[in-house]
């Protein structure tokens, strides 16, 4: 219930024979007919009201199903077609699986849309009971598994065009959406360069805006300069440099990551050293940051991860996702998926570089990461974790286990973190893990941290 084809992707892929990395950016863009000015004629946006996060308004172009075939097609090793690659889950999908307890919670928590009188189609999505799966019951999925044959004999066309089209323009129709058959026809993966900075001696990379990976690399740069180790791991100390450096990276990503086909996205200025040297003088190592708003670079932001390395030493990091479980909830009549909501992530100011416009990529949570090694471009990481806005946040905390606390990739994941924010919601609030002692956390109260 956390990712599907109804959902958005990214791609980072390291080629051992050139050493390079590449990347793909899966994620769709707003309907042609959604603008500032319609949403306002609606009343959003306007009194401080913000569109539902589960309206068919938030709804982009699902980009999944292309960006899938675009990763086999350019990256693949052509041994395998998008048959033989789907069949697995076609099997599942059509004669059943147990549902683990992980998906029967979140299944429970997230089914109230399946019981909307305007989404009669997603009874499909429950047993036969009209209920969520429990532990254990097994789900079948035979409109899912149609909908992944029709992708594999008819590629691009037969998720975007004809029957599959057609049912997702109008299940959106009928829950107040815009979208058209032109807006899924017209879609396209893009190839994006990856951006990068060097952290002690590890180049990392991320996908650019409209993704948050920037975000990631913000925050880099504010520690690279600092002997955060001498700090020690997950002291109070520790963690209240690395919640700064966060809480100052979210505020110039919240501001500044957006589509740059339609918005200047100031990355060369963002990732800097010497706006990085200005914007480290700010980290308090005694208390809290003063101010947290977004500084200006320029002189005049439900998942699934894969990370697989073949044995040529390939690497794939694969991210895809939903948003929010099952996004909108909304499902398309006989083809057994949910359509995510991204555009959630759209802002409705009309002064912001990510406000709603027709055709536009909103901010996008979802990040894959590699890193290399700055001297050689032999591959160090091939990695990635879950989970809205923690997701840049977990790739600092996990690549500073690895790098300035030599642990193992196993040791960095299972490591307590911490989160600012929500995870689907950014904020000030601290969220700690379990494992962080209690007097750690009551050192960071102290500081003036909040914790929760």
């Amino acid at each position: 219930c956390s990712t599907g084809i109804g959902g958005d992707c990214f791609c980072l892929y390291y080629d051992a024979s050139k050493k390079t990395v590449k990347g793909l950016n899966g994620t769709g863009r707003s309907p042609s007919a959604l603008s500032l000015e319609s949403l306002h004629s609606l009343g959003y946006g306007q009194g401080g009201r913000s569109l539902p996060t589960r309206h068919a308004l938030t709804v982009t172009v699902p980009g999944t199903a292309a960006g899938w075939i675009d990763t086999v097609e350019k990256f693949g090793s052509g041994k395998l077609s998008l048959r033989a690659i789907l069949d697995p889950a076609i099997n599942l999908a059509e004669s059943g699986y147990p549902v683990s307890p992980l998906a029967a919670h979140f299944w429970q928590l997230g089914s109230d849309p399946f019981f909307m009188p305007t989404n009669p189609h997603a009874k499909s999505m429950l047993l036969r009971e009209l209920r969520a799966p429990r532990v254990g019951e097994v789900m079948k999925m035979p409109h899912l598994a149609q909908t992944f044959r029709t992708l594999a004999a008819e590629g691009k066309t037969g998720f975007y065009e004809g029957r599959i089209a057609d049912a997702i323009v109008d299940v959106l129709a009928a829950n107040g959406g815009v979208m058209s058959r032109d807006d899924l026809a017209q879609h396209r993966t893009t190839f994006d360069d990856p951006i990068s900075i060097v952290y002690k001696g590890i180049e990392v990379w991320e996908m650019p805006p409209n993704g948050q990976g920037i975000a990631a690399l913000i925050g880099l740069n504010l520690l690279k300069e600092m002997n955060v180790s001498d700090l020690g791991h997950n002291s109070p100390e520790y963690l209240s440099t690395l919640i700064q450096a966060m809480q100052l990276s979210f505020a110039d990503a919240h501001w500044y990551c957006a589509d740059p086909s339609q918005v200047d996205v100031p990355v060369r200025e963002l990732l800097s050293d010497e706006y990085a040297a200005k914007r480290r003088c700010l980290i308090n190592s005694k208390g809290v940051l003063e101010l947290c708003h977004r500084g200006n670079p320029c002189s005049s932001s439900d998942t699934v991860q894969f990370s697989v390395v073949d044995s040529a030493g390939n690497a794939c990091s694969f991210i895809n996702s939903n948003y929010m479980g099952f996004g909108t909830g909304l499902v398309p009549e006989g083809c057994g998926f949910t359509l995510q909501n991204r555009g959630v992530n759209f802002s409705l100011d009309p002064t912001h570089p990510n406000r709603v416009a027709p055709r536009k990529r909103p901010y996008h949570t979802i990040i894959p990461g590699m890193a290399t090694w700055a001297n050689t471009s032999e591959l160090y990481a091939c990695f990635g974790v879950m989970g809205g806005f923690m997701q840049p946040q977990g790739h600092i905390q996990v690549l500073l286990n690895m790098i300035d606390f030599g642990m193992d990739a196993q040791q960095a994941l299972d490591a307590p973190r911490f989160c600012v924010g929500l995870g689907h919601f950014p904020g000030d609030g601290i969220a700690l893990e379990e494992g962080i002692p209690a007097e750690t956390m009551r050192a960071l109260e102290s500081m003036g941290h909040g914790v929760r």
